[in-house]
């Protein structure tokens, strides 16, 4: 019957608009949640075929999705581990409820932001208890090949807030002149020292000693010739290089290296000006300039002066922050002043991210409707960066939302004015016989 038809429509109106306004309570009361993607509800009509003459009201259906792929505003903040995904992707992240006696697959969620702080034992989640994760680092830095389609190789983020580095030294570069009197006839000959710290690979600072001794020609003309010997304080003073260096002095090229021989240890190459030593602790290139450069070792008639001596390696330090950078690369920064990397944050996507399933805190995991999923490097492919000291702010407008409220609530007043006519008409049809 035509009029019960328009009872069922205006109680689906109803419910429809019912529905549409817990979606606008949800967008309103997260409006101030970070990462928060804002609900929608959709009307379709649904038609019931009539017959002739008649037409019977078939109402309205009411779907619902969360508009995960609408990103909100980036706020920054003052915490470096203040994640949020500027662009395509998700971070993957997992539940501190997972973390209790688990050591493998664990549950793997996405999120576009969070604010992730280190917690009692070390892992960076945030204080609704949302785990970063991340792919772990080699011991010097590099990130191993992980699956990409595939979360198994995630573990969560665990930064040791009292964790020790040092850096041992593998490269010395020395420039120092040697006084050109010194390899004249009658000059005294005596050796010219030189002490230069390294760090082994414990971070004790030890020292290569290099003595400079000059040839002095018993006829006229300088010889130009000295000999360098290198020795290692860990290994008691042993010798672990020794060259003999002759020196330039024409017009063109003069003070700068002319040749040199090596009498031990690792041979001496004229194109990078670098030789190899092998210390107690391994093998340090040592660089004094290249032939006929006057980058390194110079002889100039002038004092005995050491003009730039440099070398990696550092002592033992503490760790001072943790920081992520653009590409998801999680860096340790220790007080004397190295960086480590101790993680990288890929970057997930997916085909249809509206397809994923919302969870509490801001989190969702994939469905069939979503698609397969790929990791990859952040700013990579079609994924956006990471920011850090930033946060993603919710996608609600809260304006439009209050508009909509207003819609919903005449709509929702038009549909029980409808039951009301309907109950009317029909009291009206009861009343006919008395």
């Amino acid at each position: 019957m035509t009029i019960s038809s328009s009872l069922n429509a205006g109680v689906a109106g109803l419910a429809a608009n019912a529905s549409r306004l817990a979606t606008i309570a949800d967008n309103i009361a997260n409006s101030a949640t970070y990462g928060y993607k804002r609900a929608e509800a959709d009307f379709s009509s649904l038609v019931i075929e009539s017959g002739s003459g008649t037409y019977s009201a078939g109402g309205v259906r009411v779907t619902t999705q969360r508009l995960i792929d609408q990103a909100g505003a980036l706020a920054t903040t003052n915490n470096p581990t203040d994640l949020a995904v500027r662009g395509r992707g998700f971070l993957p992240v997992t539940t501190e409820g997972a973390l209790d006696g688990r050591t493998s697959d664990f549950p793997f969620f996405l999120a576009t932001t969070g604010s992730f702080r280190t917690d009692a034992e070390g892992y960076l989640k945030t204080s609704s208890g949302v785990v970063l994760m991340g792919w772990p680092a080699d011991p010097d830095g590099t990130i191993p090949t992980f699956p990409r389609d595939t979360s198994a190789g995630l573990e969560p983020i665990r930064v040791n807030v009292n964790q020790f580095a040092g850096e041992p030294t593998t490269r010395i570069s020395l420039g120092v002149n040697l006084p050109a009197t010194e390899t004249t006839p009658g000059s005294a000959g005596d050796d010219l020292p030189l002490s230069v710290e390294y760090f082994d690979n414990l971070g004790t600072s030890q020292a290569i000693g290099i003595t400079f001794e000059p040839t002095v020609p018993a006829g006229p003309g300088a010889s130009n010739t000295w000999t360098m010997s290198l020795t290692d304080s860990a290994q008691g003073g042993a010798v672990v290089g020794e060259y003999t260096i002759v020196f330039d002095d024409t017009r063109a090229s003069g003070g700068t290296i002319a040749s040199v021989s090596t009498v031990s240890g690792g041979a001496y190459d004229p194109a990078s000006g670098a030789f190899t030593v092998n210390v107690a602790g391994g093998p340090i290139e040592i660089n004094i300039g290249a032939v006929g450069t006057g980058s390194g070792l110079t002889q100039l008639s002038d004092s005995f002066a050491p003009t730039s001596i440099s070398k990696d390696g550092s002592p033992v330090g503490n760790l001072v922050s943790v920081e992520v950078d653009t590409n998801g690369f999680v860096r340790a920064n220790f007080d004397i002043g190295i960086t480590r990397v101790v993680y990288q944050i890929p970057l997930i996507d997916l085909p249809n991210p509206n397809g994923l399933i919302a969870e509490d805190n801001q989190i969702y995991r994939t469905s069939n409707e979503s698609g397969t999923f790929f990791l990859w490097d952040a700013a990579d492919g079609p994924t956006g960066d990471i920011v850090g000291f930033a946060l993603e702010e919710s996608a609600t407008d809260v304006a439009g939302e209050l508009t909509q409220l207003i819609q919903t609530q005449r709509a929702y007043s038009s549909n029980a004015k409808v039951i009301q006519t309907v109950d009317e008409m029909l009291q009206e049809t009861t009343n006919i016989k008395r």
